[in-house]
Order: structure tokens, then sequence, then C-alpha cells
């Protein structure tokens, strides 16, 4: 199915979960992370049950250090 990460269009599987998909973009591990799904955030402990459906759009924002 495909959905849009960052408004950029890309392919998951059928029963992709919010985790695989940060695992598939070497996201999964890192600090510092808010995603959302269709506008809502997903909190880290939910990132496992939380599976994608055709034409959802996930926006996925890093925190960084400034001064």
């Amino acid at each position: 199915m495909t959905i849009r990460v960052n408004d950029q269009p890309r392919s998951v599987g059928d029963a992709a979960t919010l985790l695989d998909l940060l695992r598939d973009l070497a996201l999964a591990e890192r600090r510092g992370l808010a995603v959302a799904v269709n506008d809502e955030v997903v909190p880290r402990s939910v990132w496992s049950a939380r599976t994608l459906a055709e034409a959802d759009h996930v926006l996925v924002i890093q925190a960084t250090q400034g001064g």
C-alpha cells in the first residue's frame, strides 16, 4: 500500500505498523522524535500497535539542538 511520509510517497506492507516504518527509515531507535499519523501525535509507547492504512499521512520531526 502507499502512504505519505513527510509529503513523500512510500510503499509499505499491508500489515505494516508505525514501528515497522520507522525501522525501515532507520529512525526507530533515535531519541527526540515526534511522529504524527493523519495529524494525530502517536506516542512512542504505541508505535508497535499503530497499524498503517492506505493513504495515511505520516509526519516525522527530529528535534535538534541549537543556540
